[in-house]
């Protein structure tokens, strides 16, 4: 049987380094509802990420439910078709309506040239993703946002540890939401948060993942149960003492990656941490497959490689207007979104993960077209 080589793998500490957080808790006898390790892993999160204020959640998708009801938004939003489907839900979920903008084919952020035009006067918010780690242009999304008197929210799932500019990437925007899912750079198994600068909104936060408790005999808001427990910040705290080495083993494979597929005509990679703005995570690895030069297309890499036991995602495809829950949804001049959504194509990338594995994969890749046009002509053969 062929060695599987799966897209990501979740960053699991050392058992002895999670063992001492886990005897805490069966010391305490505290499992959820901020016990001491929620406030412990807060703390240490502020200091590393140099946030002023965080609130942690039992995963990143009710961190963008909460900061979207606690920001009181109204109407529509204006947000990218290029993300995973939680951003839009998230939306959806709080009675909005999401509006569509195309990307930026440099780095598939959304297109601020493209999200003035959407702007009515029902819109309340603009929600842009960092994909993959890459900045949005947030210069230009804040100047759009004050001319408009409207609300930016980051989803910022994919930000741990990026900078922009010497401040944390998720720091910007009125608000930031992050992700600690397992196939995140940095887990607590399941989890979230949100960053936000505004105390009085955090203290809102806080009561919205609480059911909307405001203290023992009043509920002033209607909220729902968004806690992260006890073991789960025991897993965020033991990650975020190898977080470094883990980022750097990544950056390693991630400059492998690239020294390899640069000999491969028609794959082309990003290289966020060449902006001198930017420190970039490693959190994935995307490649587009450009078919007129490569001449073969991303599903046929994708074939290709998981007949040989590797596993990649088709990250971030369908597009969520191209999904069956938004299909009506208004989704004109989304061109750039939909060509790369048929192109993209993020390879295995984890802490652990092998040199040789990266040469493998990259080997594989080469030899597709190959492959394809073996493919073709033994089908012309068939046929004659």
């Amino acid at each position: 049987m062929k060695k599987q080589v799966l897209v990501t793998r979740p960053l699991l500490p050392e058992r002895q380094l999670l063992s001492r957080y886990i005897e805490r808790i069966y010391s305490s006898k505290w499992l959820t509802n901020k016990g001491p390790l929620h406030d412990e892993l807060s703390e240490k999160l502020k200091e590393y990420l140099g946030v002023k204020n965080i609130s942690l959640t039992v995963n990143g998708h009710i961190a963008l439910e909460n900061t979207i009801q606690g920001m009181g938004l109204t109407g529509e939003v204006i947000t990218t078709p290029f993300t995973f489907i939680s951003t839009t839900h998230a939306i959806s979920r709080n009675g909005l309506t999401p509006v569509f903008c195309d990307i930026k084919e440099a780095d598939l952020t959304i297109d601020p040239a493209c999200i003035e035009r959407l702007i009515t006067n029902k819109t309340s918010a603009i929600i842009p993703v960092h994909v993959y780690g890459h900045p949005c242009d947030v210069e230009a999304i804040d100047r759009i946002a004050q001319k408009y008197n409207l609300k930016v929210i980051y989803d910022a799932a994919h930000t741990f540890g990026v900078k922009y500019k010497g401040h944390a990437l998720c720091s910007y925007g009125d608000a930031a939401i992050l992700s600690f899912h397992a196939t995140k750079i940095f887990n607590t198994i399941e989890g979230g948060a949100i960053i936000d600068q505004e105390d009085e909104r955090i203290a809102l936060y806080e009561q919205l993942k609480n059911f909307g408790i405001h203290d023992e005999e009043h509920v002033n808001i209607i909220g729902g149960n968004g806690k992260m427990n006890e073991f789960q910040a025991a897993m965020g705290l033991s990650n975020l003492e190898i977080i470094e080495k883990a980022i750097a083993a990544r950056a390693e494979i991630a400059q492998h990656y690239r020294k390899r597929l640069s000999e491969i005509k028609g794959i082309r990679f990003f290289v966020p941490e060449s902006d001198p703005d930017i420190v970039y995570n490693y959190a994935y690895f995307p490649i587009i497959v450009d078919e007129n030069v490569f001449a073969a297309n991303r599903d046929n890499v994708y074939e290709q490689l998981k007949m040989e036991g590797i596993f990649t995602r088709k990250y971030f495809y369908p597009l969520v207007t191209d999904t069956d829950c938004y299909s009506e949804y208004k989704q004109s001049q989304l061109s750039v979104a939909k060509k790369i959504s048929t192109q993209i194509l993020c390879l295995p990338i984890y802490y652990g993960l092998g040199l040789a594995e990266v040469d493998m994969i990259c080997e594989l890749i080469s030899k597709v077209p190959e492959r394809r046009h073996s493919e073709r002509e033994q089908y012309s053969l068939q046929g004659l």
